[in-house]
């Protein structure tokens, strides 16, 4: 058993910050789902995986390689970020993919500040087998706890790239790939036409949407028809209808 006053327990508490994380280029993930979704599908990553006492590793694990430690709950609740302990932790090498930009489909996501909403945007392009999904300037930490619970182990599943939006941009017009933004300003979807099936779509901040600089950059602004009351809908809920969109209208 490792004491709290062990240099590895201190590092891993550390972990919990942004500012280590990035530092360190490590970050904790938690739960038997999230940690056998890493094991299976980007075990190269995984570093180290933490057990509370009481905690019982299945066996079909493919945990060669990766160290292991026991601890005793009061560290393990020191190092936990949730409510409700699962009993596992697993200390994961942040993942840097070279992405080579060619015709696909991308989502951009610009300044969204809620750890939920990312998490959850990161699920859904993995859903519908997007090439990459980009972080724009200003977006919430990709490696964020919250955000990694919401997107359950989806981030192990395609490449989460932080880039500059407006160079990106310009990277997928030199490409000849369409761009479409998220914009309650934009036409409906039924005005619109989709070319091809390759897209790159841009939604925005919660409050204020996109940048209204990054929408002057795009093919064309859409809109989701709302015959209801509401002025607008979770980044996430219209990200989703519209990667949907997308998709069908490029198949048609």
């Amino acid at each position: 058993m490792v004491s709290l006053q062990n240099e590895k327990v201190k590092l891993w508490k550390k972990l919990k910050l942004r500012k280590w994380r990035e530092r360190e280029q490590k970050y904790l993930i938690e739960g038997p789902h999230l940690v056998q979704e890493a094991v299976f599908s980007a075990r190269e990553q995984v570093n180290t995986i933490l057990i509370d006492e009481a905690f019982h590793l299945p066996a079909e694990w493919p945990l060669d390689g990766i160290e292991i430690f026991q601890v005793t709950h009061k560290i393990f609740t020191e190092l936990t970020q949730t409510e409700t302990p699962q009993g596992i932790i697993a200390i994961c090498e942040m993942s840097r993919p070279a992405v080579l930009l060619k015709p696909g489909r991308y989502l951009l996501v610009d300044g969204v500040q809620d750890p939920g909403n990312l998490g959850t945007l990161i699920r859904t392009a993995d859903a519908f087998g997007l090439d990459t999904i980009y972080l724009g300037d200003g977006c919430v930490d990709g490696y964020n706890a919250k955000t990694l619970r919401s997107a359950q182990g989806s981030h192990f599943h395609l490449p989460v790239v932080h880039k500059n939006l407006f160079q990106l941009s310009k990277e997928m017009k030199a490409q000849k790939i369409p761009l479409y933004g998220s914009s309650l300003q934009g036409h409906e979807l039924d005005q619109v036409s989709v070319n091809g099936p390759y897209f790159g779509l841009v939604v925005g901040n919660e409050g204020n949407g996109a940048s209204p600089e990054l929408l002057a950059e795009m093919d064309q602004q859409v809109k989701i028809p709302m015959r209801g009351s509401a002025e607008s809908l979770n980044v996430a809920v219209a990200s989703g209808i519209l990667l949907y969109w997308l998709q069908a209208k490029g198949l048609a």
